[in-house]
């Protein structure tokens, strides 16, 4: 055993998530990204004196649709603070956010895990606050560093978990499920690559049968799901090696290095107090009724886990398979036009054909499904070729790579390259005939016993008919002959 399994890791995770709004949080400057540096901004946005801040309703409404989305507490008054730091790409001093009166109070998240399990999150709250500006280090002269406040004022969802989480996969579902109820809610793009969706982890490690929490490390500003598991795997052998070692664990902020997988200090942890909190004079506290509550839980979709329960209950998937499927709107739309095209299309066949073929063509150009060449509608009619017996499932493989490549409708390439299958019997079995007549020691040998050798016949007619006969009418024509 190593010394590695004698050791707990603790996780919680802090997920920054901006909001999908055209303005900013406080100001009417636009939100857009990829903008030239420092051209969305405005006297708000840069701390000119004698401007006032604005809230952004929509934000509000964002954060009270996303609070329900997490069963958690929406706590009908909320108040802004300042919290205060100095960073070079925050111009105020300080940051608008909130503090001891978040919008958002404790709620769960259901996480779903590769063996069809799931478990709960709690989710401790969720606070609104304004985005700072972006620090550019690698542009221009060395030794030199510019800042972009075009960043500075979007609004942000912090979503801070409980320390509930005990593996980097466990974290990973995490982000993974939280990321697809933003997207469903429409309140967040969750691109991780261009900043929209950021997380911090806090990782710390005890000895397994203790209960009392390990000195954290910070683990900032990670930018995909599979640097957040890389990064907290590392982080956790570090800290018990330094424990197994004798040392003590110090409370610090650390980067993610994904080139070198380490993690480097940043500078030691602060604390509630070190940013001084205290409630923005010049905002008023955010007031609202339960009317507004449920005006916004009637304007949500259907979320990640009702989709995956009516697709288990509908469908007879797995939960495992359900839980693919309804990972996003785009997903669960592209599959249930597919099953719904059809009058007889088997629901468990289609969540494989999109799963295995669809899923690992896209992969491998680096596409998602919204971008997939084959449609739904072509998948589906290609699902009917089979289930009509015009093609085999062997056949329909090559039908799809064709579909895939270049966009063919299914049943033009089944006519164009003449794969329709062949289920007449009589053909079969004059192929068949003729195989058997011509391989009588093989022959001997199944009839005395060596059942394996079915196998080679089959392999045999389905090579004279280039893989266009029919599997099912060969097996069944093959055992009433050599029986």
């Amino acid at each position: 055993m190593s010394i590695y399994d004698n050791y707990e890791i603790v996780i919680g995770l802090e997920v920054h998530a901006q909001v999908s709004t055209k303005a900013k949080l406080f100001s009417g400057s636009s939100t857009e990204f990829g903008a030239e540096p420092n051209t969305q901004t405005c006297p708000i946005d840069l701390a000119m004196p004698g401007v006032l801040p604005v809230l952004n309703s929509a934000a509000v409404d964002a954060a009270i649709k996303t609070g329900i989305a997490l069963r958690a507490a929406v706590n009908k008054e909320s108040v802004f603070a300042r919290k205060n730091y100095f960073y070079p790409d925050l111009p105020k001093g300080y940051q608008i956010s909130q503090a001891d009166k978040p919008i958002i109070g404790e709620g769960t998240l259901t996480i779903d895990l590769e063996d069809g399990s799931s478990r709960d999150i709690g989710v401790t709250r969720l606070h609104l606050e304004e985005d700072a500006g972006k620090s550019v280090h690698d542009f221009g002269p060395e030794d030199t560093s510019h800042v972009d406040l075009n960043r500075a004022g979007i609004p942000l969802m912090e979503i801070v978990s409980e320390p509930d989480m005990r593996t980097p996969e466990e974290a990973g579902a995490y982000v993974r499920k939280l990321r697809a109820i933003l997207r469903f809610l429409g309140v967040c793009d969750g691109n991780m690559e261009q900043g929209s969706l950021r997380c911090d982890a806090n990782v710390s490690v005890r000895k397994k049968g203790t209960t009392e929490l390990g000195t954290r490390a910070e683990i900032k500003n990670l930018n995909s799901i599979r640097n957040i598991q890389r990064a907290i795997a590392h982080e956790a052998i570090r800290q018990i090696d330094i424990v197994e070692d004798g040392g003590e664990i110090i409370q610090q902020t650390r980067l993610w290095d994904a080139v070198k997988n380490v993690t480097r200090a940043m500078r030691s942890k602060e604390n509630a107090h070190d940013y001084r909190y205290f409630p923005d004079p010049d905002l008023l506290p955010v007031r609202f009724d339960d009317a507004r509550i449920e005006k916004n839980r009637a304007e949500m979709p259907e979320l990640p886990d009702a989709l995956k329960e009516r697709f288990v209950n509908s469908y007879g998937l797995s939960a495992y398979d359900a839980s693919v499927l309804s990972s996003s709107l785009a997903t669960a739309s592209f599959y249930e036009t597919v099953v719904g095209g059809g009058k007889n299309r088997d629901p468990k066949i289609a969540a494989n054909w999109i799963m295995v073929e669809l899923f690992g063509a896209l992969n491998k150009i680096g596409k998602d499904i919204e971008s997939s060449p084959v449609s739904p509608e072509a998948l589906g009619k290609m699902l009917d070729l089979i289930a009509d017996g015009t093609i085999s499932g062997k056949i329909a493989k090559t039908v799809f790579e064709e579909m895939f490549e270049k966009g063919t409708d299914p049943e033009k390439v089944v006519e164009d390259k003449g794969l329709k299958q062949i289920s007449d019997s009589g053909a079969i079995e004059a192929i068949i005939d003729e195989i058997i007549a011509n391989n009588p020691d093989q022959v001997a040998k199944i009839k005395a016993g060596n059942d394996k050798l079915l196998g080679w016949f089959v392999g045999q007619t389905m090579q004279a008919t280039k893989g266009k006969a029919n599997p099912a009418m060969v097996n069944e024509l093959l055992r009433k002959k050599l029986a």
